[in-house]
């Protein structure tokens, strides 16, 4: 028996409520000039109060020494085994912007990027390009038909696309053209198997006429594919935990995923301040919410240590407006580290704190990498969060006479 089936057979409803506050790339490394990490640097009462009050711990979103994409990241924060559970970039992409997947539609996450005059990659995010620029781009890429598959390029937000390609015998079985580095040029897509040989050569046939068009629109003057994948089919949330749960994400990727998982996707403002104004205004109608803060992931991406520190900072001014609601549970933590000083997500394990009545608080006085590192949680993977949460809520019944 998995952990997932494990669980289902314990849950139970009840009128109690979990808030789930996810800070994307909320871990750090530290400054080298201070020693200390974005986290750490930050101002932050309302987390540190919440850290003194609950119990602490550092969690693996994969496993020690992985480093996680966002998809990954938040499917164990979820409770499903990302390896199990692996979903590719595309599908939530799509479903994020609510494109209706039918099935054999092949989805691909792509960004427009710069190169340089020897095709070598210089930006992977092209200077994050306006959303409106994106859509232009996205407008002369349209329409396209190769070798009788139909394309869709739709825009996601700044840089980012999505790419829908339906037509028949495609596989999705193929890799990325996204090298996820600077100072190379974009890969070959290639057949990972077979099946997927149609889907190769139209992916490359697409990349090499998108390189024409988009050659005079510096810096977005080229793109990358990732993730390319089908529609999944997964056990929902409410299956799973017998929750009636709710996200709140103002970036469609984590929309999304959480449509995929079985969640009501509830309409919200992109500031925090706007998220938290949405839990307030839903808060009696479910009974698990899943709130996301995105931007202190890209300040980390762009290497902007200072912003990210604001950023947590706002974060933590907004804290009350949801600790005011007297959820009985709370849970703060990331999907994965994401430090200023790496410019990228890292393998870092990252800080959880767990707030309830029923909690049996450890000595942790403040929410940092440092001071979790010594919380009565200790180190476990971010796929036990859910049971934690479960119980801390009383919505788990006794296992065995």
């Amino acid at each position: 028996m998995d952990s997932l089936e494990l669980i289902r057979g314990l849950a139970r409803p009840s009128s109690t409520r979990i808030v789930l506050l996810v800070i994307d790339g909320l871990g750090g490394l530290p400054h080298p000039k201070t020693g200390k990490t974005e986290l750490e640097t930050a101002k932050t009462p309302n987390l540190d109060k919440l850290a003194a009050a609950g119990i602490c711990g550092m969690i693996d979103p994969i496993s020690p020494g992985i480093t996680p994409g966002s998809t990954p990241g938040h499917l164990a924060l979820f409770g499903y085994d990302p390896v199990k559970f692996n979903i590719g970039r595309g599908v939530v992409e799509a479903l994020g912007i609510d494109f209706d997947l039918k099935p054999g539609d092949i989805a691909a996450r792509g960004n427009f990027c710069t190169v340089d005059k020897d095709g070598l990659i210089t930006d992977r995010r092209a200077g994050r390009i306006s959303t409106a620029k994106c859509a232009e781009l996205c407008q002369l890429l349209s329409g396209l038909v190769i070798d009788k598959v139909k394309l869709s390029i739709l825009p996601v937000r700044e840089h980012r696309f999505v790419i829908i390609f339906q037509g028949k015998d495609l596989a999705p079985d193929v890799s990325d053209s996204d090298p996820q580095q600077t100072s190379v040029a974009p890969k070959a897509v290639t057949a990972l198997n077979p099946k997927a040989d149609l889907m190769a050569v139209v992916a490359n046939k697409f990349v090499e006429q998108a390189r024409a068009i988009l050659a005079k629109h510096h810096p977005a003057n080229m793109l990358l594919l990732r993730g390319f994948s089908q529609r999944p089919h997964l056990p929902t949330m409410p299956e799973i935990y017998r929750l009636k749960p709710a996200a709140i994400a103002a970036y469609p990727m984590y929309r999304g995923l959480a449509k995929l998982v079985g969640m009501q996707v509830l309409d919200t403002g992109a500031t925090i301040a706007e998220e938290m104004a949405t839990l307030k205004e839903n808060y009696s109608a479910y009974d698990f919410f899943f709130l996301h803060i995105k931007k202190t992931d890209s300040a980390g991406e762009d290497g902007d240590f200072e912003r990210k520190v604001k950023l947590i900072e706002e974060a933590d001014k907004s804290l009350p407006a949801l600790t005011d609601l007297k959820p009985e549970v709370i849970v703060v933590t990331g999907d994965h580290s994401t430090p200023a000083t790496f410019k990228g997500h890292s393998w870092h394990p990252l800080p959880v704190v767990l707030h309830s009545r029923w909690c049996r608080p450890d000595r942790v006085g403040e929410f940092s990498e440092s001071a979790c590192i010594s919380g009565g949680l200790g180190r476990f993977p971010a796929t036990q969060i859910m049971p934690l949460a479960m119980a801390h809520a009383l919505k788990l019944a006794k296992f065995g006479a």
